[in-house]
């Protein structure tokens, strides 16, 4: 057995870097006093998310209004990030910020631990005007780690297929996906669980375990920021779309011990191989634009 502990958030994160910094150490006390060997934080833990969503047309005074209240850009090299691998030590920790290349913003993520980064990612598919305030990335690209192969991605990014089964392709054998995923801007109920944003949500994270036959790890921020409110919905999800962990509606910490690559044989082992099987040469209509690709990477 190579079982391996995996606890994820849903939590809740400000401006104030030295609140999210207690926040994320109480985190990693609560996951290291379970055994984990992984945590994954929210997306935006360092500073907090955008105060509010959509695009349109802004007054000059509306564009400075929004670009004042945008979270801290902070370089991958940067001290806050150093910070937090300290409190990592050997806990790999995976979480989000917004990332500064020059004047350049990104919604990012990045997987660390006490040694520096393992990875990095910037969100490449953007929301209800995202556009207006980050730049969006360009790659999806699985990396190594002490807990093993990982891909990572953002919040909407799970919206799409096609992210989760690049990640898939380059080997990835666990998928953090960090949002900051609000309850519906309209048709809003009073219960949370009654929530269709939330809904859509579970089915994501359900659906991109299952078709890609790996282990799916959730994060969301709780509470509520500027006019968002989350759903939280933190979760860990196994190949076979089985919800191993769940923080429900509420802020807290999901815990599952699995081992990977025993779960990943067992669904993968019993003829029926979603990667394997695929037929990209016959899916003209999704990859018209840039050509039949999709050989499966192997890693040893």
């Amino acid at each position: 057995m190579n079982d391996i502990t995996i606890s994820v958030a849903a939590a809740e994160f400000g401006r104030d870097l030295e609140t999210c910094y207690r926040t994320i150490a109480e985190l990693a006390d609560t996951a290291r006093a379970r055994g984990s060997s992984l945590l994954v934080l929210p997306e935006a833990c360092l500073g907090g998310y955008l105060p509010s969503l959509g695009g349109g047309d802004e007054s000059a005074e509306a564009r400075e209004r929004r670009l004042r209240s945008l979270p801290p850009a902070l370089e991958l090299d940067g001290p806050e990030l150093r910070r937090v691998a300290e409190i990592a030590g050997d806990l790999v920790i995976t979480l989000g910020f917004c990332e500064a290349d020059g004047d350049t913003r990104y919604n990012a993520a990045v997987t660390l631990y006490g040694d520096g980064v393992l990875g990095s990612y910037r969100k490449v598919h953007q929301p209800l005007g995202e556009n207006l305030c980050y730049s969006a990335g360009s790659e999806y690209r699985a990396f190594d780690t002490p807990v093993g192969r990982m891909g990572m991605q953002i919040c909407y990014d799970k919206a799409f297929p096609e992210a989760a089964r690049a990640l898939a392709l380059d080997g990835a054998e666990i998928v953090t996906s960090l949002s900051a995923w609000p309850t519906a801007r309209t048709a809003t109920v009073a219960n949370l669980e009654d929530d269709r944003w939330l809904h859509r949500f579970d089915i994501f994270d359900r659906a991109r375990a299952v078709e890609n036959q790996l282990v799916w790890v959730a994060s969301n921020q709780a509470g509520t920021f500027g006019s968002l409110r989350f759903v939280c919905s933190a979760k860990i999800a196994g190949p076979g779309g089985e919800i191993l962990a769940t923080t429900g509606v509420h802020p807290g910490l999901a815990t599952a011990t699995v081992d990977v690559a025993e779960a990943l044989e067992r669904a993968r082992g019993g003829g029926m191989y979603n990667l394997r099987d695929r037929r990209p040469e016959l899916y003209h209509s999704v990859v018209r634009e840039h050509g039949v690709t999709g050989r499966l990477a192997v890693h040893v």
